[in-house]
């Protein structure tokens, strides 16, 4: 739990601890509270809770032991407390479920009671106990007395530790000008912190810039994100780079040096945190379904470009092909938002087809008006012009062209989606459902595209002649993430896509402090995600930056200057980036950006690294006492 906010120190300097705070261990006499959580029958069906408290009591410095049904409730926390004060405990130990979760809870209690929150120790009886061993509830409950016991040897040996508080720059950084970064960029500079926006294109808008329309709501595309821009080019707060790109970044949560390359020229910017929304491409499926050898085989990105810049050919049928290149064909996943892309673009068609070719069946076309750059850039191994050479076919259907989605299954989550689903099937837009054993092949006859496929209910092969193939590809990350996550030292998944923390507990952040991903860099997401998602990073970035300062576990890596040689090593395998060397030349810990690993102590040939609420002795005195029960 946070405590109340003291006033901001220089940076290195300490808080001070209460003066209750317990000395070395050795100088006082221990007194050791262990708290046993049933968590309802999550452990105590599967453990003899009981039995475990009752062993407890037996162990030394152990004064107090109870079991509590659900620890984490606001009864078990009140019981916690309460036993620090009545019992006047030195030393706390819960043995409930996962430290990553509770660990903290349990910590702001013990301070609430007066006690430094690291003299708390944790034993995790629910995952390495009764979730593993179900069938075996006396060989649970006796492994669950060992990590006990193993836990009260080591709270013997813990000590008090002091947080440092570290000045945070009120400036933040934000890669990437698309949706999730525009919203991100605009929430910060609402809240009045300088934002330094980075794009690398020309112009701002990402992957938007190329869509006709949005299928939630009338508006297009372009009506949407236009203002959004509008509004982030004139704010005072915000300072856009354009064709720009990172350079290089280095320093941590708070003060994070950059390097933001334009023209050629670069530019030093010193910022408190920096925000990742480089956005993702479409994948092109290069000899698949017939891309890159018939005219009219495209994309949906390609088709929304020549929907918006009216150069879509008269069309009597039109064929969807879902997952093309994704689910296991070339990329491993789902890229989620394919399906509903399909039925939107299915049911524009449907809707405004009339539109779209006038009333006379002539195209429109605007003068003026081209297809956009990253549509030339993408088919430039062939003609634009998708009408030439197609012939004439026959006049569409009322309500526009006859429509038909080969689908593997349909994947429109959330209530509108599905509702929007709906709508498509009232329409009379077919739906094929196809298996990856037998996809649909794309082949030309004449001037028309012919799908062959297996009807899996008629178990029969049929045949669809289209005037347009159009196929829904994944998203992809883009070939420059890989630089920028060995720059700003955060990990990348095994599909490109940067990997937060945690999905579900902290989904827009980075194990890394101070650096926090939105949008399609994370993996695909639509629009509405994407805003959602930057707004949450401007959230999180945000909170270090009013506050004015950061405080640093410390629980962090302690070097010994008189023992280290220098060599280096620790610098080369800390995976934040949170050791330096000296003028001196000895191993230096940022604490700051010192997330207590262990890398740097494992490594250190000369042993001069010492974790700190992981000595040596504590981790030798745990190790002894689990031996003591296979004695």
């Amino acid at each position: 739990m946070e405590q109340p906010e003291q006033p901001a120190e220089t940076p290195g300097e300490t808080e001070e601890q209460p003066p209750e705070t317990p000395a070395e261990p050795g100088s006082e006499d221990l007194r050791i509270g262990v708290f046993v959580c049933h968590c309802g029958t999550n452990i105590g069906g599967f453990v003899d809770v009981p039995s475990v408290v009752e062993y407890t009591k037996t162990l030394p410095d152990v004064v107090f032991a109870t079991g509590n049904l659900y620890s984490c409730a606001e009864d078990g926390l009140a019981s916690i407390r309460d036993a620090i004060k009545e019992h006047k405990l030195n030393r706390v130990i819960v043995a409930s479920c996962t430290p990553r979760t509770h660990g903290p809870l349990f910590q702001g209690v013990c301070e609430e009671a007066g006690l430094n929150k690291y003299l708390f120790e944790f034993a995790n009886i629910r995952e390495q106990c009764s979730w593993v061993h179900m069938k075996e509830k006396e060989e649970a409950t006796e492994k669950a007395k060992d990590l006990v016991r193993s836990a009260v040897a080591k709270a013997a040996l813990l000590v008090p530790q002091e947080e440092m508080k570290v000045d945070v720059v009120p400036r933040s950084l934000v890669i990437g000008g698309g949706v999730a970064g525009l919203s991100a960029a605009l929430s910060l500079a609402g809240q009045r912190f300088d934002v330094h926006l980075v794009e690398k294109e020309s112009e701002l808008g990402g992957f938007t810039r190329n869509l006709n329309s949005l299928y939630l709501g009338e508006k297009s595309a372009e009506e949407t994100i236009k203002p959004l821009i509008d509004r982030v080019m004139s704010h005072e707060n915000i300072t856009v780079h354009l064709n720009s790109q990172v350079g290089d970044v280095s320093g941590f949560i708070g003060n994070f040096d950059t390097t933001i390359v334009s023209n050629g020229s670069s530019q030093e910017v010193k910022v408190g945190t920096i925000i990742i929304a480089t956005g993702a491409l479409e994948y092109l499926p290069d000899g698949l379904y017939g891309y890159g050898m018939y005219d009219n085989v495209v994309t949906l990105t390609e088709f929304e470009i020549l929907c918006k810049s009216h150069k879509l050919p008269k069309v009597n049928k039109v064929a969807f092909i879902q997952c093309v290149g994704s689910r296991g064909q070339d990329k491993s996943y789902c890229s989620r938002i394919c399906c509903v892309i399909s039925i939107k673009n299915a049911l524009y068609l449907t809707e405004k087809y009339a539109e779209l070719m006038g009333d006379d069946g002539a195209e429109r076309v605007e003068v003026g008006v081209s297809v956009p750059e990253i549509a030339s850039r993408r088919r430039r191994r062939r003609r634009m012009a998708v009408a030439e050479g197609a012939g004439a076919p026959a006049a569409a259907p009322m309500g526009g062209p006859e429509i038909t989605i080969f689908n593997r299954d349909v994947m429109t989550y959330g209530a509108n989606h599905e509702v929007y689903y709906n709508e498509a099937r009232e329409k009379r837009i077919r739906f094929v459902r196809y298996t990856p054993e037998n996809r649909p092949k794309v082949t030309q006859e004449g001037d028309k595209l012919a799908v062959t496929y297996y009807h899996e209910t008629l178990k029969t092969e049929r045949k669809l002649l289209a005037d347009m193939v159009v196929l829904a590809t994944p998203l992809v990350a883009p070939p420059d993430a890989a630089k920028l996550s060995k720059m700003l030292k955060v990990p990348i998944g095994r599909d490109g896509f940067f990997l937060e923390a945690h999905v579900k507990l902290r989904p827009i952040d980075f194990a890394t402090d101070g650096i926090f991903v939105c949008g399609t860099a994370r993996g695909p997401a639509d629009i509405t995600e994407s805003v959602a998602q930057g707004l949450g990073t401007a959230s999180r970035a945000a909170i270090p930056m009013a506050r004015g300062f950061i405080q640093a576990e410390a629980i962090l890596a302690q070097v010994d200057p008189q023992i280290c040689t220098g060599c280096g090593t620790c610098v080369a395998n800390c995976p934040y980036g949170a050791i330096r060397m000296t003028e001196e030349g000895v191993a230096e810990v940022l604490a700051a950006a010192c997330k207590g690993c262990g890398c740097c102590g494992a490594t250190c040939p000369e042993k001069a690294i010492t974790m700190m609420n992981y000595t040596d002795d504590q981790l030798l005195a745990q190790g002894r006492s689990i031996l003591q029960g296979a004695l």
